[in-house]
């Protein structure tokens, strides 16, 4: 099977650029190692074209009847639904994400889209006194930041997108979006989608490029915040250069999350969350993803034995075959740093690999294919446990109390989320109170959903999305006080 391959374009509102000043980067298949395109790249001179477009539309954006903002962010989500299949293929041309997570990855997004077109119209203020009750009347007033520049991730770029952006265009500001420059293709058509769909000219400009662009994003002084997925390293120099301006952030910065499972949950459909979730989802690129698997020691042997049972069921291939559950990793400088991992955890004796712990060889072998592969027995100290691995692979380890688990848990400089599986309701809230973690989910809940906030502690970062929480964090509340005119210094007599 396969797939038309767009041209991508510097979109700078509804102007379509095939050249920018930040050169070119090629597009490697990663299923095949063969270059499928010539992609442009924004650099600073787009940058303020985009922001020059979004001063002009933004006071018109700003007044847009909040209806009609939604009912804009509705017919985008039915747009991203209408293009399902396109989108997925995309993801797979990208990336390597298999064609059912890339459909599922299109819901989310559209589900997102569809939650913050029903806060538009929602977003109200306070009122915290009156003339009676304190001789002057005050009131808030929900805002838009005026430009917002967000910087994608390019893991999952069509569901950070529909994260990300839903929520800033919602609460009625301009977008400047720079998408991963190695993940080109979906961000192309989200473009297109968006013009397609109403999205007054200027209001939304996509700008892939490099870091050369986001630092142009950063640190234009006319973009109001900054909103990052990525990694604490790239995060500490966007927060560098904001602090410069006291520009405020939201940073969404990875994780290593530990999923506690006890004897009384259901076994079976912990395994297969367990292997999804750390194997199967994005072939283990995922920040919010429970790689860390800590397992009681009654149940740890049968636990085991039912994860290598069904990873071994997990195909591994193409992701354009609709049978294939675990795709490529995004490049092959990301296989050889996930195999240096494997080969310093196996040479300090730091786990046993059940299965994996290489680079997968035969038809697969020019591609970025890891082998899926299950550690136990894991030093819950060792790099292999504290580091994210970014790649098809869980580290099993195991607990005897809650006290321990809980402490193998938080041993971690991380706090994105963290899982609990056990079918004791007093047991449930009694560790998930003690989890360091922005986030707790038990038997499946879903990390993700549009309508609870989602954001970390720690080296994870800051900042939430999704819920009313993630459209506050692109609004600021202005207090309007009226007063009864009396003089500071009343006359005398």
């Amino acid at each position: 099977m396969s797939a038309t391959i767009p041209t991508v374009h510097l979109h700078i509102g509804h102007e379509k650029r095939t050249t920018g000043s930040g050169g070119t980067r090629t597009h490697i298949h990663p299923v095949t190692g063969e270059a499928l395109a010539k992609v442009p790249l924004a650099g600073p001179a787009e940058v303020e074209a985009a922001v020059a477009k979004a001063e002009a539309a933004r006071e018109g954006w700003r007044r847009t009847n909040p209806e009609v903002r939604g009912k804009i962010l509705t017919r985008l989500a039915d747009l991203l639904i209408e293009k399902q299949r396109q989108f997925a293929e995309m993801a797979a041309l990208d990336g390597g994400t298999p064609l059912m997570q890339g459909e599922r990855g299109v819901e989310t997004a559209a589900s997102w889209m569809r939650y913050y077109a029903g806060w538009c119209d929602k977003l109200t203020g306070d009122l915290m006194s009156t003339f009676e009750t304190r001789g002057e009347f005050s009131y808030s007033v929900p805002e838009p930041i005026g430009i917002v520049g967000i910087i994608n991730t390019w893991n999952g770029p069509l569901i950070g997108m529909g994260m990300k952006v839903s929520p800033a265009l919602a609460a009625g500001n301009c977008v400047i979006l720079k998408p991963a420059e190695i993940t080109p293709f979906a961000p192309e058509l989200f473009a297109e989608c968006a013009k397609e769909a109403g999205i007054p000219d200027g209001v939304l400009s996509v700008l892939p490029g490099t870091g050369e662009a986001g630092e142009a994003i950063v640190r234009h002084p006319r973009i109001r915040k900054i909103s990052f997925t990525g990694g604490p390293i790239t995060a500490r120099k966007i927060l560098q250069a904001a602090a410069e301006q006291i520009k405020p952030s939201v940073m969404e910065l990875g994780g290593k999350s530990a999923s506690l499972t006890f004897p009384d949950c259901d076994l079976d459909a912990a395994a297969e969350r367990a292997v999804f979730w750390t194997i199967g989802c994005l072939a283990g690129q995922g920040c919010a993803l429970p790689t860390r698997q800590l397992v009681h020691a009654d149940i740890y042997d049968e636990f085991v034995a039912k994860m290598v049972e069904i990873a071994k069921r997990f195909k591994v291939g193409d992701p354009m075959d609709p049978t294939v559950m675990v795709g490529p990793v995004i490049s092959a400088a990301a296989v050889e740093r996930i195999t240096g991992m494997f080969d310093r955890a196996a040479a300090d004796n730091a786990c046993k690999f059940l299965m994996g712990g290489k680079r997968a060889g035969g038809d697969l072998a020019k591609g970025n294919f890891i082998e899926p592969t299950i550690m136990v027995d894991v030093n819950p100290d060792h790099e292999i446990a504290q580091v994210e691995i970014f790649g098809p692979a869980v580290a099993i380890m195991k607990f005897h109390t809650e006290d321990e688990a809980v402490a193998i848990a938080n041993n971690s400089e991380y706090g994105l989320s963290a899982y609990i599986q056990s079918n004791d309701i007093q047991r449930v809230h009694r560790i998930a109170e003690r989890l360091h973690a922005g986030g707790v989910y038990v038997n499946g809940g879903f990390q993700i959903n549009s309508h609870t906030p989602f954001g970390g502690v720690g080296i994870s970062g800051f900042g939430k999305e999704g819920g009313k929480a993630g459209i506050d964090e692109f609004l600021h509340y202005k207090t309007v006080t009226i007063g009864v005119g009396a003089p500071i210094f009343p006359k005398e007599g």
